[in-house]
C-alpha cells in the first residue's frame, strides 16, 4: 500500500485507503480493520495526507516531513489520550512545529495516524512525479 493512496475523511476516525473514486463520493477501505464501503462527498471531506501542510515557525512543511521526524527520533511516543505529554514529545522530535497554531487536536491525529501506519507497515514518502520531457 502507497502512502500517496491514504486519506483521511471527516467524520470517521483513522485513515482509509482510497479505491475507487465516483462523482458523488468514493469506495475507501479502513486501515483499521480492512472493512471497505462507500462515503458520500456530499456529507464528508477527503484529505489526501500528501497534500495536508503543518504549520512552523518558519515555512509549513509537508505532514510526510513531520511522520519521518517520528520515525527517525529515538523518543517514545507518548499515549494519544495525553495532550501534554504529546507536546513535549512534538517539542523534542519537531521543535520547529508552531504550537500555537497547531492544536492539541491535531497533535493527537499526528500521533494517532503515525501509530496506523506503522500498524500497516507503511513507509510514509510522498509520491514522486515523472519529470515531464522538454520539446
Amino acid at each position: 500500500m502507497e502512502y500517496g493512496k491514504l486519506i483521511s475523511v471527516s467524520g470517521f476516525g483513522g485513515l482509509f485507503e482510497l479505491v475507487s473514486s465516483k462523482n458523488d463520493g468514493a469506495i475507501v477501505r479502513s486501515l483499521d480493520d480492512n472493512s471497505t464501503k462507500f462515503v458520500s462527498s456530499r456529507v464528508h471531506n477527503f484529505s489526501h495526507l500528501e497534500s495536508i501542510e503543518v504549520y512552523t515557525i518558519r515555512e509549513n512543511v509537508n505532514l510526510v516531513n513531520i511522520f519521518q521526524a517520528m520515525d527517525k527520533s529515538a523518543e517514545a511516543l507518548p499515549s494519544e489520550k495525553d495532550a501534554k505529554a504529546i507536546k513535549k514529545y512534538f517539542e523534542k522530535v519537531y521543535p520547529d512545529m508552531d504550537f500555537e497554531r497547531v492544536y492539541d487536536s491535531d497533535r493527537k491525529k499526528m500521533v494517532k495516524w503515525f501509530n496506523i501506519l506503522k500498524a500497516n507497515n507503511i513507509d510514509p514518502q510522498l509520491t514522486e512525479m515523472p519529470e515531464e520531457e522538454a520539446n
